[in-house]
């Protein structure tokens, strides 16, 4: 565990717990440390102003807690939260926008989508139809994909390739906004695709 005798500051690491994006980097003392397991929200200590601080106690964004590591010396800490707004102080959605060398990685369209929903949620638009999507509500949702997949099907018959493929497009997006409006990520998606046919084509292979 944390041996604050040791390590009076600690450094704590802010991550977005659907995305994994990085949000910022703080510092934590033993006091802000047994607040934030009590509160359930994220607390830090300043080192320029000597004093605790609660995340959004001013502006609002707090930071649920849905996770936490320690790291293997004792003195890190990784905190997985859902970020109410925005984490940086200047209006970024993370404080990890100034691109120094650039990685060149590319995420998938998938993941990119998924982002560009979540960010309409945090940071409503308008005219936005996601967001219109998500103020109508779980019916509206439904309802637009019971449509799409009818309208899969009736591509499909018609043999019609290039209708089939954008029909496919547009479920794939409401399942998306769906997914988002019950809070299952893609990791979710991810693990059962993974225990279905990695996990279960193993036990096949065995079988055999």
């Amino acid at each position: 565990m944390i041996d604050f005798n040791k390590t009076p500051l600690i450094v704590a690491i802010i991550q977005d717990y659907k995305t994994r994006e990085v949000l910022m980097l703080a510092y934590m003392n033993k006091e802000s440390y047994n607040l934030t397991l009590e509160k359930g929200e994220t607390y830090f200590y300043s080192r320029s102003r000597k004093k605790l601080w609660h995340k959004g106690e001013i502006s609002g964004c707090v930071q649920k807690i849905k996770g936490m590591y320690l790291d293997c010396d004792g003195d890190a800490l990784l905190i997985l939260v859902e970020q109410s707004g925005v984490a940086c102080h200047t209006g970024k959605f993370s404080c990890f926008f100034n691109e120094i060398i650039s990685c060149n990685f590319q995420k998938s369209i998938i993941e990119d989508i998924c982002g560009r929903i979540l960010d309409r949620i945090k940071n409503p638009v308008k005219n936005s139809y996601t967001n219109y999507l998500f103020s109508e509500g779980i019916d509206k949702i439904c309802k637009k994909v019971g449509e799409e997949s009818s309208e899969i099907i009736i591509a499909a018959k018609n043999e019609n390739k290039k209708n089939l493929i954008e029909e496919i497009c547009d479920l794939i997006y409401h399942i998306l906004v769906l997914m988002q409006n019950k809070d299952i990520s893609l990791k979710d998606i991810n693990i059962k695709l993974q225990e279905r046919y990695v996990i279960e084509g193993n036990k096949k292979e065995e079988r055999k």
